[in-house]
This record gives structure tokens, sequence and C-alpha cells, in this order.
């Protein structure tokens, strides 16, 4: 790694700045690009379960999309560590169980789990700081939820 490589990698890691709502869409964006894709469901799963949610609820669609763009920029640019511990710093410590229950929600939306996407739930609930009990209620509930 030369000099400019790590200048570089310095910059990226500190210019990214988010706020609470963007923090959690860009941790359920990633659990849906953790299998190196984002399908049509997923996609739509996303979209339709953000705006559903009071966080989001004063955001029109052109400025969820616009949101979006920039987080999967970020995601693609400076990649998933800068974009995730970037996420993981704003997002405030009541809406960690609910971005978990929302991820996996995501995640199972295809109707399977990767193991891409598995590994990126272990890691989240264990970033989250949630217990192993907490985490695996949230995703009993959401297999439940998506069995239909």
């Amino acid at each position: 790694m030369g000099l400019f490589d790590k200048v570089s990698q310095t910059r990226k890691q500190t210019d990214v700045t988010l706020g609470p709502a963007e923090s959690f869409a860009a941790i359920a964006l990633i659990a849906v690009a953790a299998d190196g894709y984002i399908n049509d469901s997923e996609s739509k799963a996303i979209s339709m379960t953000l705006s559903r949610m009071q966080l989001f609820r004063s955001y029109p669609d052109d400025v969820m999309r616009k949101m979006l763009d920039r987080l999967l920029t970020i995601l693609q640019r400076q990649g998933v560590e800068v974009l995730f511990n970037a996420a993981l710093a704003a997002l405030p410590d009541e809406l960690k169980e609910t971005v978990f229950a929302v991820t996996t929600d995501i995640a199972l939306a295809d109707g399977e789990v990767s193991e891409e996407e598995e590994q990126l739930l272990n890691d989240l609930y264990s970033a989250l700081g949630l217990s192993e009990e907490a985490a695996l209620k949230i995703i009993d509930v959401m297999l439940i939820k998506n069995k239909g």
C-alpha cells in the first residue's frame, strides 16, 4: 500500500456522516446487498418497509430514493466497512432492535438467507450489542412472518 492509498483510505473513513434515519437505512441496505446483488423483491421490501416506519413518514418518495442512492454510492465507492461503521456511530440505541428486526425481515424477503446474509446478521447483532436471546426471538418472528 502506497502513501496515497493510506491518505485516501483515511479520508474515505472520515468523509461519511449519517443522521439517525440514514444510518437505519444504511444498515438495511448493507443487509440487502450482502449477497452481492439486490434483487427486485429485496429492493421493493426495503422501500416499502422504510416508508411504513414512523422514522421515514416525512420522506417523500423522491427524497427516499435520493437517500438510498446516496447510501448505495457510498457502499459502492467506499465499501461496506466504511458505511457500516458510519451507520453504527449514528444509530440511536432505541433503534438497535428495530434495525435488526427490519434487516432480518428484508433479508428473508426472497425466501432464503444466503451465507453472506447470515454472516452479516450474525455480525450485526453482535455489533449492535444485542443479546443472543433477543436476536433469536427476532429471527424466529421474522421466519414465521415470511413463511407465507
